[in-house]
């Protein structure tokens, strides 16, 4: 789910502040990181991402984050229930200069539910973002913009761990699972049982980032799955598209991805397709879902071996991604390819108030604070992803800001 998400909401708030790209998505570390805040880079357009990511990982793995963690994320909250991606002024009330979207009020309302405690923020974020879906039943990265599975599919978690019945949630009678079906391709062709994500004139394009999503939403999936009941590998087959077969073709269609590299290989601008370990760890949340750990074998298994200095680069984000494609597939997050995941995200906030395990060494630990040190923080995108960035950004800023938000993306 991870890179194409982030690279959409990045490319679509330049739309929106017109700020130049290389200065917007630069990934230097940058010393006035707010307090409470998961990594160093700057926050402007992934820091209530990476913080539900990192809060709900840690939830996942039995630690209890620190305070100001938790109320750096509930202090981005905007008075109509929305979040922004980042709010420097938390004092002064959010106007159109504050940017909110779907991925981060639904992110959000994940963590602080899986927190317990915050029923008003996360009642008030929900109304928001009922309020935004689509006739068509979905939604799309910012009220009013197309829909696409990954806003979907996110919105449904959120709507699932606050005890709303997405089959419930309807708009001009369509829910937000007739929003999945209608963007899960057929079978045949270039499609092979893809979800589609809308190109710039709103046909849907076979994606995988957009599949594993798809998948995820049509079992009604939050970003903290469950290993599925151990199931056969699926196949692609046509017919009546329920939510058990578009979830089973879209498995189908990451299998076939992953088969011969292991992992999902991604390309920006034209240059050589590139391991893409963010995505291949959302494909294992969903393989996973959906047929048990040995579905995720072979991407799990790539994971293990490169995922670590892939996380180690990218910061916050991409650790917490690691920690929850483990905990999905129903492995240890904390010897994962014998590195200690958790141990890792832990290094790139505040001390957290309770590790529940509490196995980490002080060997362990001091090579978490090296490596959290070492890393770009730019919350999965690693250096060649956000020069790719912002080289897509000055190409298709243009088009942004004429068209639509969200002409996409991992």
């Amino acid at each position: 789910m991870t890179i194409r998400r982030r690279a959409v909401a990045a490319l679509a708030a330049i739309a929106v502040l017109g700020a130049t790209a290389p200065a917007a998505l630069a990934a230097d570390p940058s010393p006035s990181a707010p307090d409470g805040l998961y990594g160093t880079s700057d926050p402007q357009y992934d820091g209530v991402w990476r913080q539900s990511l990192a809060l709900l990982a840690q939830d996942a793995a039995g630690v209890r984050p620190a305070e100001s963690a938790v109320g750096w994320l509930t202090g981005t909250q905007c008075q109509d229930g929305a979040f922004p991606s980042f709010r420097a002024d938390t004092d002064a009330d959010c106007d159109a200069d504050v940017p909110v979207d779907t991925n981060s009020t639904a992110a959000a309302v994940q963590a602080l539910t899986a927190l317990g405690g915050h029923e008003e923020a996360t009642a008030r974020a929900v109304d928001w973002l009922r309020a935004a879906q689509n006739a068509d039943g979905g939604w799309g990265y910012t009220p009013e913009s197309a829909s696409e599975p990954n806003s979907t599919s996110l919105v449904i978690g959120a709507l699932t761990v606050t005890g709303h019945d997405p089959d419930q949630v309807v708009r001009a009678g369509h829910s937000p699972y007739d929003a999945l079906t209608a963007s899960a391709l057929p079978c045949g062709g270039d499609t092979r049982g893809a979800f589609g994500f809308p190109d710039q004139d709103g046909e849907p394009v076979p994606n995988a980032d957009a599949t594993a999503a798809g998948v995820l939403g049509a079992l009604g999936g939050t970003l903290v799955a469950e290993p599925g009941a151990e199931a056969s590998e699926p196949g692609c087959e046509d017919g009546e598209p329920t939510r058990e077969r578009i979830a089973a073709n879209g498995a189908a269609h990451l299998l076939e991805e992953t088969a011969e590299e292991g992992v999902l290989m991604s390309a920006l601008g034209g240059a050589e397709p590139r391991p893409d370990y963010g995505n291949t760890a959302d494909a294992v949340v969903a393989l996973a879902a959906q047929g048990g750990a040995a579905l995720a074998e072979e991407p799990l298994r790539r994971l293990r071996e490169d995922g670590p200095d892939w996380a180690a680069e990218s910061g916050p984000a991409a650790w917490a991604q690691l920690i929850l494609a483990a905990h999905a597939a129903g492995g240890d997050p904390r010897d994962f390819g014998g590195v200690d995941l958790v141990a890792r995200l832990n290094a790139t906030g505040p001390e957290p108030l309770a590790d529940g395990a509490d196995t980490t060494s002080d060997a362990a630990a001091g090579e978490a604070d090296d490596q959290a040190s070492g890393g770009s923080d730019s919350s999965g995108l690693g250096v060649w992803w956000s020069i790719g960035l912002c080289l897509v950004a000055v190409v298709g800023v243009g088009l942004l800001i004429g068209g639509r938000l969200r002409k996409r993306r991992p």
